[in-house]
């Protein structure tokens, strides 16, 4: 959308139902990374400049949130409800979408997600009063930055729990 104009600039129509979540990434101009609700349950990757999917990934559950690292070039953070519930690292390059982690932790949709500004923490939420920590881009090579980094380091296979009330 551009103004100037009531129609969109872009039209993107793939998905086989809601689309629950948009990140662009940081690093690669024009990247959109979608995902899909409970009757598509896709990631997407979207080159915006010329207006084609470059890349799609079933996941077997509904996306609730997207995040891209901000330090580390082409990882992908999905969060999932029904039926998975689950945490994904995923890792774009020519050619695609790959799964790289996924953590199964969680009890209920995992609806809510931040990347910590370092880009090394990911903190998600429940409905059931629960945030978990991951560590989960601790592993990639980062980009330079500026930015400083966690004194602790939390497992990729486990997570810190905190109960709020």
């Amino acid at each position: 959308w551009s103004g100037r104009s009531s129609s969109p600039d872009l039209r993107l129509g793939e998905h086989e139902a809601a689309v629950k979540a948009v990140a662009w990434s940081p690093s690669t101009r024009g990247l959109l990374a979608t995902g899909g609700g409970t009757a598509d349950k896709s990631v997407r990757l979207w080159n915006t400049s010329v207006g084609a999917q470059v890349a799609v990934s079933p996941t077997g559950s509904q996306v609730c949130n997207l995040a891209w690292s901000p330090a580390c070039d082409g990882e992908l953070i999905s969060t999932h409800g029904y039926s998975g519930n689950e945490v994904v690292l995923w890792r774009h390059q020519p050619g695609g979408l790959s799964r790289l982690h996924t953590s199964k932790w969680h009890q209920a949709r995992v609806l809510y997600m931040a990347v910590s500004p370092d880009g090394q923490t990911v903190v998600t939420g429940t409905g059931n009063e629960t945030l978990c920590f991951w560590n989960l881009l601790a592993a990639c090579k980062p980009r330079a930055t500026s930015l400083g980094t966690l004194s602790t380091s939390i497992s990729t296979t486990s997570a810190l729990n905190c109960t709020i009330r």
